[in-house]
């Protein structure tokens, strides 16, 4: 790819979106469109990137949106519900919008498709998310455009308002940290980083209507990232574990009370599920030098300037 083709990247304000747009530009890469119905997390994206064409929409209504299309060489596909009690949300924000962008791809002839998926699609996980992860996919399947498709495991790093972003912030918040049952449950856990230089190479090689599952390397126990999340930030909370169902049933409460909660009795279901995945070679096949754990969680946690900066939910 020309460094001055323009990209075109939906759901751009969100974890794995800030992280790849700053990387984009490390690279060198300026012609980009990016587009999210996110307010405040526009606002951040827009701080850390002043001149960049930021598109305000919400991409399940047509719109002046899709005019943005033409001329683009690209699309890097990061929307989706992450979480959400409602299915209705699920719906509307990955699937409903999905088939709109299609829409647009095809009528401006935008030629190829990075899609994000998630490794849920290829586990035991029924719920929402997955099932309508599940649905986007089969959508760009049978759009008729190439496309590549990427199947990320459990992400973090900079700008995580979620998943151990969110973990790290209530440990340092409160004297005890709760784990549910004993905590060993397996995660593959994928630095947010080493995704988006997948995205870009895979932007770059084109694979022709492929999928590629992209699974942390390293295979770490829950209760023990909460411990090396409690070591690198230097805290003396005190984890304690207690029983599962007591600690769903916290879970649902919370849930009653706050609308976006943190973390959901499916999130929790899907934690607990047992759920391995092979580990491919995507390393190897993206040309893609890949991040040590530790030094994923010393970089996510210390840098001076992103590790202070937390996504709205």
């Amino acid at each position: 790819m020309n460094k001055e083709d323009k990209i075109i990247i939906t759901g751009a304000s969100g974890l794995l979106g800030q992280n790849t747009i700053l990387l984009l530009r490390e690279q060198g890469y300026h012609n980009i469109v990016a587009i999210d119905m996110h307010h405040d997390n526009l606002k951040i994206l827009r701080e850390l990137n002043p001149d960049l064409h930021i598109i305000e929409a919400d991409l399940s209504q047509k719109g002046d949106w899709e005019s943005s299309f033409e001329g683009g060489v690209v699309l890097l596909q990061l929307h989706a519900q992450i979480t959400s009690l409602f299915e209705d949300e699920f719906v509307k924000n990955s699937v409903t919008s999905t088939s709109l962008v299609l829409d647009a791809v095809k009528k401006y002839n935008v030629p190829y498709i990075v899609h994000i998926s998630s490794s849920v699609v290829v586990s035991v996980a029924d719920d929402y998310y997955t099932n309508t992860k599940k649905a986007q996919e089969k959508l760009v399947e049978e759009s008729g455009v190439k496309y590549c498709t990427l199947r990320p495991s459990l992400m973090f790093g900079w700008f995580d308002k979620k998943h151990l972003g969110w973990l790290s912030r209530f440990m340092k918040k409160t004297p005890f940290f709760p784990i549910p049952g004993d905590g060993k449950f397996l995660r593959q856990p994928l630095y947010a980083r080493d995704m988006a230089r997948v995205i870009i190479s895979a932007m770059e090689k084109r694979p022709d209507c492929k999928a590629y599952n992209i699974i942390g390397r390293e295979d770490v126990n829950y209760i023990d990232i909460i411990k090396r999340i409690k070591k690198v930030k230097g805290l003396h909370t005190i984890i304690l574990t207690i029983p599962y169902g007591f600690f769903k049933f916290l879970m649902d409460a919370y849930a009653l009370i706050f609308k976006n909660p943190p973390f959901t009795s499916d999130q929790l279901k899907a934690l607990s599920a047992g759920d391995y995945f092979k580990l491919e070679p995507w390393w190897e096949a993206f040309d893609v030098k890949t991040t040590p754990f530790e030094e994923a969680l010393k970089e996510t946690f210390g840098h001076s300037r992103y590790s202070d900066i937390v996504l709205k939910p």
